[in-house]
């Protein structure tokens, strides 16, 4: 009884934290529909159903994940890529090379703290700078960067906002985060963290 009743407390204080952050949220004057509630997967609406990560965060000194269609080659070419969560749109451009055109959003949690999704070698972008957008929005589709690959999507998440576009390789993993660690671990209300 003792232990169902100190888990209940710390369950309410954790509810009250939640709505203080949304409070200091609108008394920030951000809009609480703009704020990240959760993160889902880019591909396979939500839970990236039908698709596969072929190159894994880290492997190769890979600084994102490679999503790619279970069809293989060029199946999954012209799929639909999905925001990961609520953000605001800061790149949907080409940078041609083997980047191609590249989205990437900033995600803003309720307690101020930001990451940023970055999808690249899309096929087409359906969104602009500055746009917000909604988890689960249409965003782009899957590419091969102009040819230079196999239809998929090279998925980032990184934990420094507004970091050089780089070469998606390094050693160095300084700001960038396990893509599926992340969103597994942040797949509903985010309102605490």
């Amino acid at each position: 009884m003792k232990q169902l009743i100190i888990l209940l407390s710390l369950f309410l204080l954790s509810c009250q934290s939640g709505e203080e952050n949304v409070q200091n949220a609108i008394s920030e004057n951000r809009n609480p529909a703009e704020l990240a509630d959760g993160f889902d997967f880019p591909v396979g609406k939500p839970d990236g159903e039908g698709y596969y990560d072929a190159q894994h965060f880290g492997d190769n000194h890979h600084l994102g994940e490679d999503w790619n269609g279970t069809g293989g080659g060029n199946t999954d070419l012209g799929d639909t890529i999905f925001s990961i969560a609520n953000g605001k749109v800061s790149v949907a451009k080409d940078f041609k090379g083997g980047w191609g055109n590249v989205i990437r959003i900033v995600h803003e949690f309720p307690s101020g703290k930001k990451v940023e999704s970055l999808y690249a070698h899309c096929d087409e972008i359906f969104v602009e700078k500055n746009q917000f957008v909604k988890r689960g929005q249409p965003i782009g589709t899957i590419g091969t960067a102009d040819g230079k690959y196999l239809a998929h999507l090279h998925f980032e998440i990184r934990e420094v906002v507004g970091m050089p576009l780089g070469n998606g390789y390094s050693e160095n993993k300084n700001g960038y985060v396990n893509p599926s660690k992340f969103i597994y671990r942040n797949r509903t209300t985010v309102w605490e963290k």
